[in-house]
């Protein structure tokens, strides 16, 4: 029996694998073990119990105010002692946190194969996003298998010259996932802890914000927060609902800025299944997120992203994604428009969305086997 090593740290990552962790323990060909850094601790746990996922290991690496450089320190330490006595044949990694690349830095240095899921995304600067541009780059040239979400990841990845039988086009399981918390919010619409009840009632509009990017830190969080204030004036009848991200570098301006205002909803970060419910039922999607880019427009919700470039250009060549960085009249332009602009606003979110139709993981699977016979 194949031995297949599902290692991760963060609650995007364990999004994204669950659904492909859990069809890999569907079948009966293969012995999946699931190893998790714990990167990010809470947010990490919340996926894993909403996707009944037990880890088999659990490293527990996270740290108040880690640097970089000591987390990946600890996880190349760590990961060599787990492969030493787990032995995988393969071993899955996802997207581009500093999990990734030291787990795929390791795995090169044993020689095990190595299978990147959401492969070949680019902004082509190394400095934005930081530091993920450069773990996904980097990981690309460790790695076996190179699950792309789209054509144009592909042919990122072509550019590169990695070798075109190793590339496959599948899809982003993040779309599998979504799809599975679908079927779980409409069975039983979760609470959505400080806010209440009636807020996404009949006739409300709500706008749902998320931002931690590092590159925004300080001067790009302050214009976007004052956006937000300016918004909230204009438009007092119109929810604004921000699970506010735990870093201090978000917390503090947020705070500062936007704590006085009765129709922005400061609350604390939401596990994914609240978070999905929150952004089932929004009008509006402003984020600096990656992740969010993709889920959005399966909901047919439009997405204005604070930020300057992006990895994932198909969503904004498909019209579900506007970039609108952090210039805060900018950031006010785009969200009015999309509040009182009803043509403007269907246009966005009849968009189609690029990213998938829910059946990456399968279409994963399917490539292992093949390759195993």
């Amino acid at each position: 029996m194949r031995k297949l090593s599902f290692i991760f740290g963060t609650r995007p990552e364990a999004i994204k694998l669950a659904p492909l962790i859990l069809q890999f323990k569907n079948t009966t060909d293969y012995d999946v073990n699931v190893c998790v850094t714990a990167q990010h601790r809470e947010m990490l746990d919340q996926v894993l119990e909403i996707f009944e996922i037990i880890p088999d290991v659990d490293l527990n690496l996270m740290q108040p105010n880690q640097t970089l450089s000591k987390l990946t320190a600890k996880v190349i330490t760590a990961i060599d002692e787990y492969l030493d006595d787990y032995k995988p044949d393969l071993i899955f990694v996802q997207g581009d946190t500093t999990t990734v690349f030291a787990v795929s830095l390791v795995a090169f240095y044993k020689k095990i194969k190595i299978a990147h899921v959401e492969a070949g995304l680019r902004t082509w600067n190394k400095y934005s996003p930081f530091p993920e541009e450069i773990n996904r780059v980097l990981t690309s040239r460790l790695a076996d298998f190179h699950f792309a979400p789209t054509q144009t990841s592909k042919n990122n990845l072509l550019k590169e010259g990695l070798p075109d039988e190793n590339i496959y086009i599948t899809g982003n399981t993040v779309i599998d996932a979504l799809f599975l918390a679908k079927e779980k919010i409409e069975e039983n619409f979760p609470e959505i802890p400080g806010l209440e009840s009636g807020i996404f009632g009949d006739g409300n509009k709500n706008v749902l914000i998320t931002g931690h990017r590092r590159e925004n830190f300080g001067e790009g969080f302050e214009a976007i927060c004052k956006a937000i204030s300016d918004l909230s004036a204009e438009f007092p009848e119109v929810n604004f609902i921000y699970p506010v991200h735990l870093n201090p570098n978000v917390q503090e301006p947020v705070k500062k800025y936007l704590s006085h205002q009765k129709n922005i909803h400061l609350i604390n970060p939401l596990s994914y299944l609240p978070f999905v419910a929150a952004m089932y039922k929004s009008d509006i999607v402003l984020t600096d997120s990656g992740g969010v880019q993709e889920e959005a427009p399966s909901f047919g919700k439009p997405v204005l992203v604070m930020r300057e470039n992006t990895e994932r250009p198909e969503a904004v060549t498909a019209g579900t994604v506007k970039l609108v960085g952090t210039d805060s009249n900018k950031i006010f332009s785009e969200v009015k428009t999309l509040l009182t602009d009803p043509v403007a606003y269907e246009k966005m979110a009849n968009a189609v969305n690029p990213y998938g139709d829910g059946l990456a993981s399968k279409r994963i699977v399917k490539i292992i086997s093949d390759y195993f016979g």
